[in-house]
């Protein structure tokens, strides 16, 4: 048999769980909420998903490693942009999830909302 290391499943998968910064166990060692993953009829592999706050900050770490700088340095449109795909990936339906947004972007939490609004409003018209 294959190691797990070693199983296609992994190689599959691993980019997404890396993305999502959840993170790969042997499937003995999973836990109920973890996800295992079978190949023919074979348990591989085990995800654990990280929780939602976590997901927050590794969305916001990906982020920052997309424009090649800190949030906080980036101009008022690029800002809004990033607000604007933050709502479309969840990021406000987590607790603190504006304030967590407003720290990595260096603004307030009103200036936050205030993205929001203006997008809503945009969507609106």
């Amino acid at each position: 048999m294959t190691e797990p290391a070693d199983h296609p499943l992994v190689a599959a998968v691993k980019p997404l769980v890396d993305a999502m910064g959840a993170e790969l166990l042997g499937p003995e060692q999973a836990q109920p909420d973890d996800v295992v993953l079978a190949w023919e009829g074979e348990d591989v592999i085990a995800v654990r998903l990280p929780q939602l706050s976590e997901s927050l900050d590794h969305i916001l770490a990906a982020m920052e490693r997309r424009h090649g700088m800190p949030l906080a340095e980036l101009d008022r449109r690029t800002k809004q942009s990033v607000v604007r795909t933050l709502e479309a990936r969840g990021a406000f339906s987590v607790r603190h999830g504006v304030e967590t947004v407003a720290g990595a972007l260096g603004v307030s939490r009103f200036t936050v909302y205030n993205y929001l609004n203006r997008e809503n409003a945009a969507k609106g018209e």
